[in-house]
């Protein structure tokens, strides 16, 4: 008989709790195995922690599904955006030269990062759908540098368990765990379908979470920081999104 392996046996454990005895026995072992999530209070806390924690385990290293160019939309849908600021209509007016995006946390390295920096490192694309939770879609191709490579840039330190990443939009932010951080798929995006990331759709820099709902994919990113706690952050649910009903993490 072939040995089961540890991630197996949680998995099996954290399904059998949650179907046979109660979310709150699964809650229990996936707190044990530290996969519980920062929405993990309230009444549907015990479904976000199973749901979360059942994921993880399972699509760690996945691979959202890639598309041949022929399935690029042919209108990519721009949902709504505030009206620009002044400092960002300044940004633009200059062609986004002195867009910065920061990142600090626990990094041994913070820096500020241009668009021309990023660009200077390994360029990567993925033809990925980007879905949103109010129902529309489309496929797209997306330029960008890996998050992983500034990651590793910055030098993040061991202790570190979430990045949390800001938009020059207000109140726009939220936040993913390392292993989405690190995922070849999680891009800093500058382009788009052969040409710049378009303002409608996040530009100059928009985070691409493609194993993740739309509203994981932030635009207009200017800050990154890593921590290991989410309590200082907003209400301490990881993000805007569960202070409105949403779940933390959106896997798709």
């Amino acid at each position: 008989m072939n040995k089961l392996t540890r991630r197996k046996l949680i998995t099996g454990g954290l399904v059998t709790a949650a179907g046979a005895t109660s979310l709150g026995v699964a809650t229990r072992l996936a707190e044990k195995y530290g996969l519980v999530p920062p929405d993990h209070g309230g009444i549907y806390g015990p479904g976000e922690t199973l749901t979360y924690a059942v994921q993880r385990l399972l699509t760690r290293h996945s691979m959202a599904r890639e598309f041949p160019r022929s399935a690029i939309s042919a209108r990519p849908f721009p949902n709504e955006i505030g009206p620009p600021s002044e400092l960002f209509k300044r940004l633009q007016a200059a062609k986004f030269v002195d867009w910065r995006v920061t990142v600090d946390g626990m990094v041994d390295r913070p820096g500020a990062f241009s668009l021309d920096q990023l660009r200077s490192y390994p360029t990567h694309s993925q033809i990925t759908e980007i879905a949103c939770e109010e129902g529309w879609s489309y496929i797209a191709e997306w330029i960008g540098v890996r998050l992983s490579h500034v990651l590793n840039a910055v030098g993040v330190q061991p202790q570190a368990r979430y990045v949390v990443y800001f938009s020059m939009e207000p109140y726009s932010w939220d936040s993913i765990d390392m292993a989405d951080a690190m995922h070849p798929q999680t891009f800093l995006t500058y382009g788009m379908n052969d040409d710049d990331l378009p303002v409608a759709h996040g530009g100059p820099l928009r985070l691409r979470v493609p194993r993740q709902l739309g509203y994981k994919n932030v635009k207009f990113i200017t800050h990154l920081t890593l921590t290991d706690s989410m309590k200082r952050f907003g209400k301490g649910m990881g993000s805007a999104a569960p202070e409105f009903g949403y779940a933390w993490y959106a896997g798709v």
